[in-house]
């Protein structure tokens, strides 16, 4: 009689040991971190402890009648040409993409040059347009002229800021313009055009909407740069914040302080744009299949700890 033995099953399960994870620690990180405190601190407690930068003479202007009115100017300038340059933008794009080649040619020869030539040489261009054509009018082309202008009386300073600033934006506008509608799926306009409705239409209520997540994030970085652009309207004497402070420090010779009160202006506007901004791309990306990355505390990325639940790093129980 042959006796059989039972062979132990292989996969057997036995009680194992939670396995206990450890981080992975970057004392590189801890150094460096380290080192920018140390500087940043140095840097700070020399700017602050600076009596040359005259720290009192800045609080003085910092809200001084003239100062805020120039603020008051650049403001409007921003705004002004952000919206000739943005309406201008989205007619330069369609232009480019129409299957007209006229129309296309147009917007790409407009392109080109207000692109190829340094805005500071469009600004003086438009505030001496006087020089070149000393009247302005309407009429018939090669025939009457119903009603005319004096340039220097209808082109102010502030027209040649706004159209040497808003026209320059439309051409850069209009590229990124046609880049966020190049970036739609093609057979939308195609599953668009088979409905029966038309180009406009389809521009109005598929496109555009669906382009503007890409078009918004470089808008709003056009936008701070308008913001600072503006200073270059300074060659021409209109009175934006660059000019007020120019003005001033030129007759108290306070240069310094002043400039560290434009430069606080600006930090401070730059800084309400960008927070705008973020909500604004907010809003348009809602519904997108991206999901956004959970944003990490600064003591996280510095000490690569990471927080939350079921985090990598914590102890598995």
């Amino acid at each position: 009689m042959s006796e059989s033995t039972e062979a132990p099953h292989s996969g057997a399960s036995s009680d194992a040991a939670p396995i206990k994870a450890v981080p992975v620690r970057h004392y590189g990180r801890w150094i460096a971190g380290v080192i920018i405190l140390f500087l940043a601190f140095i840097v700070i407690r020399s700017v602050i402890t600076n009596d040359a930068l005259q720290w009192p003479v800045v609080g003085s202007y910092l809200f001084d009648s003239r100062i805020l009115h120039g603020l008051q100017n650049t403001l409007l300038l921003t705004v002004l040409s952000m919206l000739i340059g943005i309406v201008g933008g989205v007619i330069l794009a369609v232009m480019r993409l129409s299957p007209n080649p006229l129309m296309s040619g147009a917007a790409a020869v407009y392109i080109w040059l207000f692109r190829g030539t340094p805005l500071i040489t469009q600004l003086i261009i438009w505030n001496f347009l006087g020089l070149a054509y000393s009247k302005i009018g309407l009429g018939i082309p090669f025939g009457p002229t119903f009603i005319s202008w004096d340039t220097n009386t209808l082109i102010t300073q502030l027209t040649a800021s706004l159209l040497g600033l808003g026209l320059n934006e439309a051409a850069y506008m209009a590229e990124i313009v046609r880049g966020g509608i190049q970036s739609v799926d093609g057979g939308q306009l195609e599953a668009a055009s088979a409905l029966g409705m038309s180009r406009g239409k389809t521009l109005r209520r598929i496109i555009l909407p669906q382009a503007m997540r890409v078009i918004i994030p470089p808008t709003g970085n056009e936008t701070i740069s308008m913001l600072k652009t503006t200073s270059l309207v300074v060659v021409i004497g209109y009175f934006e914040l660059m000019q007020v402070v120019r003005t001033i420090y030129s007759q108290n010779y306070e240069t310094v302080p002043l400039l560290i009160t434009a430069a606080a202006w600006y930090l401070f506007m730059t800084t309400v744009l960008t927070i705008i901004q973020y909500y604004i791309e907010k809003h348009f990306a809602r519904g997108s299949t991206q999901t956004a990355a959970r944003p990490t505390k600064w003591g996280s990325r510095m000490l690569s700890i990471r927080a939350g639940r079921g985090g990598i790093g914590k102890e598995s129980r």
